[in-house]
């Protein structure tokens, strides 16, 4: 009889987030949309960004959208709760830049374990307010590349130039994460990479802390093709992006950010025929508009459309949105999908009982 093969088994069970593979087997899940997008709705100035802790802080901190979850913690609930009632099954916290490396721009790196803690806990309040029996919803550590990378210089007249170590990305990854565990995440999702070096760093660090702690939860890997030569920033393809990372044997591999849909739909083709996991996708809202609300090109009913296609081709198991999309989209995007069965795995990894 030939079967489908699931993903190997991890070495132990799943401590956290046990429920997702079977999940994954049975339905297309929908991850959130646009953080950031979000928060530019509220307009907040940089008194709204400092709240009464951070009043006399002495340099500028608007724009440091993780400081939210500290100063205008029912900021980021209420977008959580938005995406959750528009449909997601997962949603990601604002730890985006959460980390010392990245906060190092503000003066609070001392703050990075503070943000993803409280991040996590407004996100695990509006889960469980929104979670039921037959539609549970999870928590997504979000972990994001930081402003330096290991692999590409920082000066354009010495290729050999670097400005972060792979040991300081690791420290500042397993900070960042275990703040995220220890605050009760469900999953990590490590993503919008464009650095393969920086994502071994963050994965170094999740395995060390899996084998420091005892906990096993899923790892989400998500890339960002970044034009259409179709190569991350450090110049791996597709393919070897897959093949640099697969040893952390992720429950999902996929891309996000940088290129709307249609111009990501052959590089996530591709990663379906390459990856003997399950596959995600959620792309900007099209190309950059400044004349658009959001900022982006792409309607709701746009971006549902062309995942729907994805999907319906067989392409995905997991879909959302990143930069540009909103709770209208996400909520067009689970309408879409709602009855299209999840992307089986392709034929070179089907084995005969």
């Amino acid at each position: 009889m030939i079967q489908n093969a699931l993903p190997k088994a991890p070495a132990r069970a799943y401590t956290r987030g046990a429920a997702l593979p079977a999940l994954l087997q049975k339905r297309i899940l929908i991850l959130d949309g646009a953080m950031g997008t979000m928060i530019q709705r509220y307009k907040l100035d940089e008194a709204a960004y400092r709240g009464a802790r951070f009043k006399d802080y002495g340099r500028d901190i608007k724009g440091n959208n993780e400081l939210l979850s500290i100063t205008q913690p029912q900021i980021i609930r209420e977008i959580h709760e938005q995406y959750l009632a528009a449909g997601a099954d997962i949603i990601e916290t604002n730890t985006f830049g959460a980390t010392r490396v990245a906060q190092a721009d503000y003066g609070m790196e001392d703050l990075a374990a503070e943000m993803n803690i409280e991040s996590v806990k407004v996100a695990r309040e509006a889960c469980e307010k929104y979670s039921t029996p037959d539609k549970p919803r999870f928590v997504a550590g979000a972990i994001g590349p930081t402003p330096k990378t290991a692999s590409i210089s920082p000066d354009v007249n010495d290729p050999g130039a670097r400005n972060v170590s792979f040991d300081e990305l690791r420290d500042t990854y397993y900070e960042q994460a275990k703040a995220l565990l220890d605050a009760g995440c469900d999953l990590f999702l490590v993503e919008t990479i464009f650095d393969t070096l920086n994502a071994k760093a963050a994965l170094f660090a999740l395995d060390q802390l899996f084998d420091d702690t005892g906990e096993l939860v899923p790892i989400m890997i998500s890339g960002t093709v970044t034009d259409a030569s179709g190569r991350i920033l450090s110049g791996q393809t597709v393919e070897a992006f897959w093949n640099s990372l697969r040893h952390a044997k992720p429950l999902t591999f996929g891309l996000n950010c940088a290129l709307g849909a249609a111009l990501m739909r052959p590089y996530i083709a591709e990663l379906s025929k390459l990856c003997d996991t399950y596959v995600s996708c959620y792309p900007n809202a099209g190309l950059p508009n400044p004349m658009s609300d959001t900022g982006f090109d792409e309607t709701p009913d746009v971006t549902s459309g062309l995942l729907k296609e994805f999907a319906t081709a067989g392409l995905v198991n997991i879909a959302g949105g990143c930069c540009g999309t909103t709770p209208e989209h996400i909520a067009e995007i689970a309408k879409a999908l709602a009855e299209v069965k999840p992307r089986a795995f392709p034929s070179q990894y089907r084995e005969v009982a």
